[in-house]
C-alpha cells in the first residue's frame, strides 16, 4: 500500500485566531497566516522578502484544540488541502484561496515546547473527574458568544444580500 500523502503549509500565525461555528454547528478555527521568503545571495547572504500571506481554516475538534494551542506569532506546520472560492467584494466576485487543514501542529524546527506523552485514555476516573481540559474556558466563551449572535433576529428568507454573510469572528 502506498503512502498517503497531503498538501502542506509551513509559517506563522499572523492574525488573533478565531474560532466561530458553521450553520450545522462544527466549530471552525480560522487565522490570517504568512509565509517568509528569502533571497540567497552568492556570498551565501540571506536576505529576507515580503512575506505572502493566505488564510488558515480548521473544523471540528481540531478546531476547538487549534484555537487553544495557537495564538498571534506562533510557527505551525499544517497537512491539509488549498480550496478556492469565489467572494464578492464590493460587488465584484473575487477568486480566493484558503488553506484547510486536516491536521495542524506547532514547527518543531523554530518552537520550543514541552511535550505530553500521557496516553489518551489512560487517566484514572479521579484524575477525568477533577481534570478539566486545556482550553475549555475559550471554547465555552466563544460558544457562549455563538448564542448570544443566534438571539439576533436572522434575515428574512429571500432577502438578497450583496455580499457574503457576517460571521461572528
Amino acid at each position: 500500500m502506498a503512502i498517503t500523502t497531503k498538501l502542506s503549509l509551513s509559517g506563522f500565525i499572523a492574525s488573533d485566531p478565531q474560532l466561530t461555528f458553521t450553520g450545522s454547528g462544527d466549530a471552525r478555527f480560522y487565522a490570517r497566516v504568512g509565509q517568509e521568503h528569502f533571497s540567497r545571495s552568492e556570498d551565501g547572504v540571506f536576505t529576507p522578502l515580503d512575506p505572502t500571506f493566505t488564510d488558515l481554516v480548521v473544523f471540528r475538534k481540531a478546531a476547538e484544540r487549534a484555537y487553544t494551542q495557537f495564538q498571534k506569532g506562533d510557527r505551525f506546520i499544517a497537512e491539509g488541502d488549498v480550496r478556492s472560492y469565489a467572494q464578492k467584494i464590493d460587488g465584484e466576485d473575487v477568486q480566493r484561496e484558503q488553506f484547510v487543514a486536516a491536521r495542524v501542529g506547532h514547527d518543531g524546527n523554530r518552537t520550543t515546547y514541552t511535550v505530553d506523552r500521557t496516553p489518551r485514555g489512560r487517566e484514572t476516573e479521579r484524575e477525568s473527574a477533577t481534570k478539566e481540559p486545556v482550553g475549555t474556558d475559550l471554547v465555552q466563551a466563544a460558544l457562549e458568544q455563538r448564542e448570544t449572535t443566534l438571539e439576533t433576529e436572522p434575515t428574512p428568507a429571500g432577502v438578497a444580500t450583496d455580499s457574503r454573510p457576517q460571521i461572528a469572528r
